[in-house]
């Protein structure tokens, strides 16, 4: 099999394209047949050596990945050969990574794929998807009528954040930086999308809603994002963040509204090796929305190959792309 190896961590560290052998299944196992993969924010800083620790041995990075099963383990269950799966199963400790043409996963870590999707489309979903789940439903526990901004709405996580939360019913408006942005946004479902280079925190959380606050915040942008997002809750409300390392933020405006602070960061199981079973519930709740019509990826139309790597790093990284980066394998 093909595999895209690093042989050092840096910015911009190059691809290697290696022959390897496959290597024998474990019990838990199902041996993928790559048909495509996503690049996530996570596959980028990997390869410049910020999280370097939690790569795999092989130094195949690719978290996202979706393809066809060709083998699978003795105690998986569930799946067969011939099964279109997809998930976010690899590049970190242990695991082998999507950046090749076929990989080992531990079937608790994905799901069927969506039916009514690609296997190009569905590999764009898995990271981005469940770490919107677990921020706007297991945290912040949106309901009906609730009003959310999510920051970030053309990005990887947001664009699906703004979709999620319209299907439980929220009301949702949006921060972003231009009038096309503004365009996706509305496309995706956002009531409201607020230019926040023209306006400050204070003057839309006044125009947008009368002042009293917004019951849930997502922040996908992290960094000095945190504090606006902390400035815009109201009452009893949740402020959610997945990009918190490194950031610092004044915490008082939190009291006096009740509010709660929440940080997600959903490579934990794969991490820690548990709950590893919780991923492959939500990617199957995930489908069922999608099959369903209330969910879809949005996707850069660029295009790119494993031997394209590195451009489509570099494409990521530039802070150009729409959507989900995704790598064709097959």
């Amino acid at each position: 099999m093909k595999q895209m190896t690093l042989k050092n961590f840096a910015p911009d560290a190059p691809f290697i394209a290696v022959e390897a052998a496959p290597r024998p299944l474990g019990a838990n196992d199902v041996r993928i047949a790559i048909h495509a993969a996503s690049i996530n924010p996570l596959d980028t800083k990997q390869r410049s050596g910020a999280y370097a620790s939690i790569a795999n041995d092989q130094a195949v990075l690719g978290a996202d990945v979706a393809g066809v099963i060709t083998e699978v383990g003795a105690a998986v269950t569930g799946f067969a050969i011939g099964d279109r799966v997809y998930g976010c199963a690899g590049g970190l400790t242990g695991r082998e990574g999507a950046y090749a043409t076929e990989m080992a996963a531990d079937f608790r870590l994905i799901a069927h794929a969506p039916q009514s999707l690609t296997l190009r489309e569905a590999a764009a979903l898995p990271l981005v998807a469940i770490t919107a789940w677990e921020s706007l439903v297991d945290r912040a526990r949106i309901k009906p009528g609730d009003l959310v901004l999510v920051h970030g709405a053309a990005g990887g996580v947001g664009h699906i954040g703004v979709q999620l939360a319209r299907t439980m019913g929220a009301i949702v408006h949006t921060t972003v930086s231009s009038e096309a942005k503004a365009d996706i946004a509305r496309n995706l479902g956002a009531d409201l999308a607020i230019n926040y280079r023209t306006q400050t925190v204070a003057d839309y959380v006044a125009q947008a809603t009368g002042g009293r606050g917004y019951d849930v915040v997502f922040d996908t942008i992290g960094g000095d994002n945190i504090q606006p997002s902390i400035e815009a809750v109201g009452d009893n409300g949740h402020v959610v963040t997945i990009v918190s390392g490194g950031a610092s933020a004044d915490l008082s405006n939190l009291m006096p509204h009740n509010a709660s602070l929440h940080v997600v960061f959903m490579l934990v199981p794969m991490l820690r090796n548990r709950d590893l079973e919780r991923h492959g519930d939500i990617l199957t709740r995930l489908a069922r929305l999608v099959d369903g019509g209330r969910l879809k990826p949005l996707i850069d139309p660029a295009r790119f190959t494993l031997d394209d790597l590195a451009a489509a790093h570099d494409h990521l990284t530039s802070g150009k792309a729409i959507g989900k980066v995704v790598i064709d394998t097959a």
